[in-house]
């Protein structure tokens, strides 16, 4: 068996995978785990230019993914002029003072020297601290006082939520900036605690400003792409109710199928666009000089590259790529909740994503993050078809068998291990190595 058709068949059994699903379960299952599988292979891609193309280490990749569902969020709900007026133009003006304080702390920066400068420094970052609060602290109250329980919040752009996609990208790429500046050109294990923390201090941002996000109180019913029909038109209508009799199924299934199709459709016309300029940018002189990099620092920069310019570069659109992919995920929710966030799902499974698919392969990392995807939602219902078989042969009222079948819903992580641990024995530069 050829590398290509070896590579062709591994797809060829996801595409069974998915087919297995809907005539054992239903369709509509198997398009939602399609679905999620399309969002992982685009995660997953992001996090291969970090770190197949330079060996960047970032484990905060929660943070990006929540700012992309954030910047979703935030194009797409309609504003709430009630609290604009109660305290929206305290949040402005704390915002500009904000950039003046930026500014002046700059432009100490480059002119003065020494201790001076360090308490030139000190003094406008306390001074701006607590002039900004005071203007700050009264908007963010009136804002959150206005309907709390409905809203609570200044809302949106009321704008077509593909736009926040983009917003997260760029959303994504700025903070991927501000800790790259800071962190890379540093030894590596920095840039794993920079992402960690500013990861950490994104969702706690997102949890406790509820003038902003809402918060815990969460924000429900994000409107859908254009592309993508509601259920409820679809059982209206006359021809889609013909052909589900036609078809033999309800009105209510089929509806169901149509929107998972639409978003399948979306989110494979974005995978296979940042597919293609993953693999023009590897192939190009561009991605030998990033692999080159990645292999052996001191003798790309020896040779005049600059290599922490390009370590930025990269963190910068790896983190973009994962930022759109978060506000993929929340579209496809449609609701944003800050508490969802957690390093287990955001980061440590999009990084078994990467190494089962392999690293520095961009078909492999989308290969891994189908194989994982699929596996992370099925592995529920795969550990209770276990567990129901190795008890079949006990009593009914066993507390054995019944303590098994509780324990089936654990069995998620369990099987991550052993994907993990398979792939790492067999083929330990993934199932779909770099060349």
């Amino acid at each position: 068996m050829t590398f290509n058709l070896r590579n062709i068949s591994l797809f060829a059994i996801m595409g069974l995978l998915f087919i297995a699903v809907g005539i054992f379960n239903s369709w509509s299952t198997s398009l939602f785990i399609l679905n999620f599988c399309l969002i992982s292979a685009v995660m997953s891609l992001g996090v291969n230019i970090q770190w197949g193309y330079a060996g960047l280490l970032n484990v905060g990749i929660m943070g990006f993914v929540a700012l992309g569902g954030m910047a979703a969020t935030l194009v797409s709900i309609p504003p709430v002029y009630g609290a604009i007026d109660a305290g929206g133009s305290g949040i402005l003006f704390s915002a500009f003072l904000t950039a003046i304080a930026i500014a002046a702390i700059y432009y100490a920066y480059n002119k003065l020297k020494g201790g001076t400068r360090k308490l030139v420094i000190t003094a406008i970052s306390i001074l701006s601290f607590f002039v900004i609060r005071h203007y700050l602290d009264p908007a963010v109250d009136a804002i959150e006082s206005y309907d709390s329980a409905g809203t609570g919040n200044l809302g949106g752009l009321n704008m077509p939520i593909l736009f926040g996609w983009v917003l997260g990208g760029i959303l994504a790429a700025g903070a991927a900036w501000l800790v790259g500046k800071i962190s890379l050109g540093l030894r590596s294990d920095y840039l794993a605690i920079a992402t960690l923390g500013i990861s950490e201090i994104i969702i706690a941002v997102l949890k406790n400003e509820d003038w902003l996000t809402r918060g815990v109180k969460n924000v429900n019913g994000l409107p859908r792409p254009f592309s993508v029909p509601y259920e409820v038109n679809i059982q209206k209508s006359t021809y889609w109710m013909d052909l589900a009799n036609s078809w033999g199924m309800s009105i209510v299934d089929l509806s169901s199928i149509m929107v998972k199709l639409s978003y399948a459709a979306l989110f494979a016309i974005v995978l296979l666009i940042i597919l293609y300029l993953s693999e023009k940018a590897l192939a190009s002189p561009w991605g030998r000089m990033m692999r080159a990099i990645r292999d052996n620092e001191t003798a790309a920069e020896a040779m005049g590259k600059n290599v922490t310019g390009r370590h930025l570069q990269v963190f910068i659109l790896g983190s973009a790529v994962v930022g759109i992919a978060g506000a993929m995920l929340t579209t496809l929710d449609g609701l944003f909740t800050p508490t969802a966030y957690q390093p287990l799902r955001y980061t440590f499974l999009i990084w078994v994503m990467v190494i089962v698919g392999g690293s520095g392969n961009n078909w492999g990392a989308v290969l891994g993050g189908f194989v994982v995807g699929f596996f992370w939602i099925e592995a529920e219902p795969i550990g209770l078809w276990f567990m129901d078989v190795i008890t079949s042969g006990m009593a009914e009222d066993s507390d054995l068998r019944s303590h098994l079948l509780k324990s089936a819903a654990h069995m998620r992580l369990m099987m991550m291990g052993v994907i993990l641990l398979l792939v790492l024995r067999f083929t330990p530069k993934g199932l779909i190595p770099e060349k």
